[in-house]
């Protein structure tokens, strides 16, 4: 190994061990069965990511030529190389704990898999009418007589190939594909007098293929699934339209080069070797698997009603005790800042916000960015009945955040048609940053009222993910907040800010700075100390900033849910930094950094992972918590969270994680300890609010 490669781990290889760690969960047995059951199609989703994005970049960057080296100092080819061997194990994995462990599981439960061959009468004569009445109605066979003339497929949905004897003592079989396309149906529910029983969808297709092609004999129906690569960039030098470069892109998707084909493993040699044509793949590229193709639709078997006893309990967003359901937020925010941390509180004070400001008449304006959201996000339709009512509204839409480009394109063209000034991102960058701002006329002069969010102003993520929302009406922040987000919108250069900070300028450097200022305070015999809370870290110059403090004897406390490129606890480097890494029910999601400074503690939250796409190419925001008890409260829950003993994995020098011991004096798990937390809080502003006599007075009296 050479010395570059003791120093950094490989971003791939990190991101994989990060998918091991989610793959670990699904054999846990501590984790309900059905929990388990979506651990395990969470890491197939995020193999189908990996493939689509990583992997796929890997492979443009061989086909043009590439040889630069990464982090790690390995070439394209090399950790392309690396990279399939990993994936290799894991997709055996993955199929070998849902057939030996999860599925003998699932029909102890009462929750059954049927195979072609167990099906009782009932059960096949009405799999025979729903393939009748709809499959065959709906699935189209196509004849495959030319490769290079065939039909598009679809990325990550099934299709079942065929072979077929032929007559023809040159050519004794002949092929044809039954793609799925957006069928949407791949899990059909049997009658059963158990509790519940299904199969799977290719299954009844394979089994009654030969209906679609009567008279003649079928040598085999296998399913198969492909992968297409997504790391495609839109060009922004030419001055065209961006929002119809995005659509070419999501069409260039659908046709783009495969990087994964996953092929069941009934399928025989000459089957093989036609999708290996067909799809111009090679054995690198081809995955046989045991079971079924396509794990990240098990997903539905964990929403199967009826076996709540085999989930999580049910958890609902406790309502913020600092927000009180009756009063204004604008009120609210005006007497002090709010700190919401989800999902463990409530989503709806940000909601509310946008939702008041649209019909507040002393609102005169809303800034807001967006960058994932619902289908029926009530916080877009709330800015587009701003606009209605003659508010001035901006919303920065940006159309090139990956895999909801359409229906940000969907957004952007509704918003403009109520009349909301809609910019399309920045040219050359995405607009990551989460950031609303509400201007309103008061009798002191116009108030900002602001937003700030590690994660995106989507309703539904923010029941499982974790995050911090910051909602304030401190000057300093409203005058930068506005600084920016003109400057954004305006394409100029952002002038000085006085308390924030923003990629791709600033962002980094501040960073690197209140690092050295710990770095300066341990080599002049003061404490440095460190708490970091992120993602992912993969930026050299930070890892380099970090392991400088480490050998200047400042303590450094990571909790780093992905990828890791750097090794803590090498001697001579990084004693003094310790990784860990938390998977658990709620993705970690909040990005918080913690600097001692002598004694005058900063706290930063940010939109921002420690990634060179981050803070080179992407808008971001880093903010401070200015307000005394908000920070004491972020303070508090990066220390909870490094003290997980239950959840946590702690990162090895050699890049390998360590599971947390199986037993421990003093267990905990930091969120079931949030959970406890937000529910006595509630529960505490509950009683108060029942316990204190509130007089109403006659504008409050009705009928």
């Amino acid at each position: 190994m050479s010395e570059v490669e003791h120093v950094y781990t490989g971003r791939e290889l990190s991101w994989l061990e990060f998918n091991q760690r989610v793959l670990d969960e699904a054999v846990d047995p501590s984790v309900p069965l059905l929990e388990q059951v979506r651990f395990l199609a969470i890491t197939a989703s995020n193999l189908d990511e990996f493939f689509m994005v990583r992997v796929g970049s890997l492979l443009t960057a061989i086909r043009n030529g590439d040889t630069g080296l990464d982090l790690a100092g390995q070439t394209p080819m090399q950790q392309l190389a690396e990279v399939s061997d990993r994936v290799k194990k894991m997709v055996a994995d993955q199929h070998a704990i849902y057939l030996q462990s999860i599925e003998p599981m699932l029909t102890d439960a009462g929750v059954r898999r049927r195979r072609a061959d167990d099906l009782n009468q009932d059960q096949r004569d009405f799999v025979e009418a729903v393939f009748a009445e709809q499959l065959q109605a709906v699935l189209t066979p196509i004849a495959v007589d030319d490769p290079s003339r065939f039909p598009l497929l679809f990325g990550r949905t099934v299709n079942i190939a065929v072979q077929i004897e032929t007559q023809d003592a040159e050519k004794p079989f002949r092929f044809a594909i039954i793609p799925f396309g957006k069928l949407g149906i791949r899990l059909i529910t049997l009658p059963s007098d158990r509790q519940y029983e299904f199969i799977f969808t290719d299954d009844v297709v394979c089994m009654l293929a030969d209906r679609f092609f009567p008279g003649e004999r079928i040598v085999a129906a296998v399913p198969f699934r492909i992968t297409r690569n997504a790391d495609l960039t839109v060009s922004e030098e030419d001055g065209s339209d961006l929002l119809a470069e995005m659509e070419d892109i999501i069409d260039f998707r659908k046709e783009s080069f495969c990087t994964c084909v996953e092929v069941s493993d009934l399928a025989n040699s000459e089957l093989i070797a036609f999708m290996k044509s067909l799809l111009r793949v090679g054995d690198r590229d081809v995955y046989i698997v045991a079971g079924p193709v396509g794990l990240s639709d098990i997903a539905q078997l964990a929403d199967v009603s009826g076996f709540e006893q085999y989930r999580y309990p049910a958890w609902k967003p406790c309502p913020s005790p600092d927000v009180e359901p009756a009063e204004s937020l604008f009120d609210t925010i005006r007497n002090k800042d709010l700190l919401l941390y989800h999902p463990y509180e409530a989503f709806d004070p940000v909601v509310r916000l946008v939702q008041e400001a649209a019909d507040d008449r002393d609102v005169v304006a809303i800034k807001q960015t967006l960058y994932r959201t619902t289908r029926n996000s009530p916080i877009v339709q709330a800015l587009m009945r701003a606009a209605e009512n003659g508010k001035n509204v901006t919303v920065i839409v940006e159309l090139k955040a990956r895999f909801d480009e359409a229906r940000n394109i969907e957004w952007a063209r509704q918003l403009e048609y109520s009349g909301v000034q809609v910019i399309y991102g920045v040219r050359g960058l995405k607009t990551h940053a989460k950031s609303c701002i509400v201007v309103r006329r008061e009798p002191q002069g116009f108030q900002r009222y602001l937003h700030f969010g590690t994660g995106n102003y989507n309703e539904i993520s923010s029941r499982f993910y974790t995050d911090i929302s910051y909602m304030t009406c401190n000057p300093e922040l409203g005058n930068d907040a506005i600084t920016w987000f003109n400057a954004v919108t305006g394409a100029s250069q952002i002038q000085e800010l006085a308390v924030l900070e923003s990629a791709p300028i600033g962002l980094r450097e501040k960073l690197l700075e209140m690092i050295a200022v710990e770095t300066r305070r341990a080599r002049n015999g003061d404490r440095g100390h460190m708490m970091i809370k992120l993602n992912s870290l993969a930026d050299q110059m930070l890892i380099d900033a970090l392991y400088e403090a480490s050998q200047a004897g400042v303590e450094i406390q990571l909790n780093v849910r992905g990828i890791c490129c750097l090794r803590p606890g090498v001697p001579g480097l990084s004693e003094n930094i310790t990784v860990i890494s938390i998977i658990d029910r709620f993705l970690e999601h909040a990005r918080i950094m913690y600097f001692y400074h002598g004694g005058d503690e900063r706290v930063f939250i940010s939109s921002a992972d420690w990634m060179p796409r981050n803070l080179d190419r992407r808008v971001e925001l880093l903010v401070p918590i200015q307000d005394k008890a908000c920070k004491r409260r972020v303070i508090d829950i990066m220390k909870t969270c490094l003290k997980d003993n239950t959840r946590a994995r702690r990162l090895t020098p050699d890049g390998s994680y360590r599971p947390p011991k199986s037993a421990v004096a003093r267990p905990t798990r930091c969120q079931l300890e949030f959970q406890r937390r937000a529910r006595e809080a509630a529960d505490a502003a509950a009683a108060r609010t029942q316990s204190t006599f509130t007089p109403v007075g006659p504008q409050d009296q009705s009928g």
